[in-house]
């Protein structure tokens, strides 16, 4: 066989790294809170942690996949879903941090909220929800108990905590966002 014909074999394998304890479902908000809510308490950046859950919405594990800068994270499909898939997760609940305690979402976490429910959707996968939460653990934002996360397709209010944006104005400049990167990228 020629040098140039070869294909290397590989292997992906998901390796455990340490435990939070919880064997609560993921059915309330405030069990995400209280299972890594107070490691991404204490961090200075914004972190994104996805929970993956079986199908009684247990969790299997949770991977941070993440960090930037204090008010930005890149949270892409590809990194968030990778121990989703390797976990053969059937939901996740997307959490992350405000390290200025100010719990308002930005167009960029409704844009990633957006992006989730149809990678989601896409994958076979259930989004549970999106939640933001502050410094002090105490308080916290949640997509689905505000209504913005309905079954499978988001509703954006005119007004929920003072959010004046619409779902799909964030999605366009996702989306926006993307394909410059691309075409940068000569794709």
């Amino acid at each position: 066989m020629e040098e140039e014909n070869k294909l290397d074999v590989v292997s992906i394998r998901l390796t455990k790294d340490r435990q939070l304890m919880s064997n609560e479902k993921m059915d309330r908000p405030l069990v995400a809170v209280e299972t890594v809510g107070r490691y991404l308490a204490d961090m200075d950046r914004e972190v994104v942690c996805v929970i993956n859950c079986d199908s009684s919405l247990k969790p299997i594990n949770c991977s941070f996949v993440s960090m930037g800068a204090l008010n930005y994270s890149c949270a892409v499909p590809r990194e968030i879903f990778k121990s989703s898939i390797l976990s053969n997760a059937n939901g996740i609940v997307l959490v992350h941090n405000h390290p200025s305690n100010d719990l308002t979402p930005s167009k960029e976490d409704a844009a990633t909220t957006y992006m989730m429910l149809e990678s989601c959707e896409i994958l076979g996968m259930t989004f549970l929800d999106h939640i933001i939460v502050g410094t002090d653990n105490e308080r916290y934002f949640s997509f689905r108990e505000k209504g913005i996360i309905e079954d499978i397709h988001p509703v954006m209010e005119n007004d929920i905590n003072n959010i004046k944006f619409s779902i799909d104005e964030a999605a366009q400049q996702y989306l926006e966002q993307n394909n410059m990167r691309m075409r940068r990228k000569g794709r």
